[in-house]
């Protein structure tokens, strides 16, 4: 089967150089870098770190190159989600889509513009070093099911787990993966934008006691936006937050966000603390810290201009 790997950063890079492992997957990947885009033509996409993989992966940046696809995997960045399925939405015309981006509201993006639409959470994470060569930081799970509205069928969403998992992303197919993503989302929202302001890694956050409570602060916000809409987290990101944190985990990992900041790059926050505090105020929620972490983010960005 072909997917197509819509954003080839650095969780893009790992789907895409994983898959291609599979003798019965093609992989392309669309990405608006043109060095990156020449360095995996030339000499595939290479992941060290938590993996060392080369996968021979067909890449362009001129969407019209690539062929009707199976699964698109959708791996930019939240703000740049419209653009490219602009781009590409022709090559799923009779395919699945698939976001495994951070934050709220890609599904709905991508719906509105290809049939039939997945809702992914996923976990590995890393950070391109050159082009075509991404750090491999964390391994971890994925977890893939439909998205309500516009949902791929349960064989499609069986097909795709399966793919992922024999090619070393475990990946679990369920029947509701709203719980999924906003575990995520809050465990985002409560540890990347304090990293990104503090230029601190995951692990030297969560050592400073305040910060710390900061942390949980921005989580018990998520957890009462989550229960208001009637979603059942499928674990505390309390938890996850302390696992993290762990030396042989992600302790020294640089968040995206963190990593947006070091490089003045626009982040993920209206996504992220802006998702849950727009749910918070639709359902009667208040959400005080993450209302204050937003306007931190935002001015700091603002401060680059």
């Amino acid at each position: 089967m072909k997917v197509c790997v819509v954003g080839c950063g650095a969780v893009g890079s790992l789907f895409a150089a994983n898959l291609a492992q599979l003798d019965d997957v093609e992989v392309w990947a669309y990405d608006l870098s043109r060095e990156h885009v020449d360095a995996i033509n030339a000499a595939g996409l290479r992941l060290s770190g938590a993996g060392e993989v080369v996968g021979r992966v067909r890449a362009t940046s001129n969407a019209a190159e690539l062929p009707a696809c199976a699964f698109g995997i959708v791996a930019t960045k939240a703000m740049h989600t419209e653009a490219a399925i602009r781009a590409t939405a022709q090559v799923f015309a009779d395919g699945a889509v698939c976001s495994v981006q951070n934050g709220l509201g890609n599904e709905e993006t991508l719906a509105a513009h290809a049939p039939r639409v997945i809702r992914g959470t996923t976990f590995p994470a890393g950070r391109i070093v050159e082009p075509g060569h991404v750090q491999w930081d964390v391994k971890g799970d994925t977890t893939i099911g439909p998205f309500e509205p516009s949902p791929a069928s349960r064989e499609e969403i069986e097909r795709l787990a399966d793919a992922c998992t024999r090619a070393g992303l475990p990946t679990a197919a369920v029947d509701d993966a709203r719980g999924p993503q906003w575990r995520k989302v809050i465990f985002n929202a409560a540890t990347n934008p304090v990293g990104a302001l503090t230029g601190l890694t995951h692990g030297r956050v969560c050592e400073i006691p305040a910060l710390r409570r900061l942390v949980s602060g921005l989580v018990d916000e998520g957890k009462a936006v989550a229960q208001a809409q009637g979603i059942a987290l499928d674990a505390d990101p309390e938890e996850l937050i302390d696992l993290a944190a762990r030396p042989d985990v992600a302790y020294d990992h640089k968040a995206s966000m963190l990593q947006d900041v070091e490089a003045r790059r626009e982040t993920e926050i209206e996504y992220l603390n802006g998702g849950i505090a727009r749910f918070g105020r639709e359902h009667g929620v208040p959400t005080p810290l993450n209302e204050a972490i937003l306007a931190l983010v935002k001015g700091l960005e603002r401060s680059w201009a």
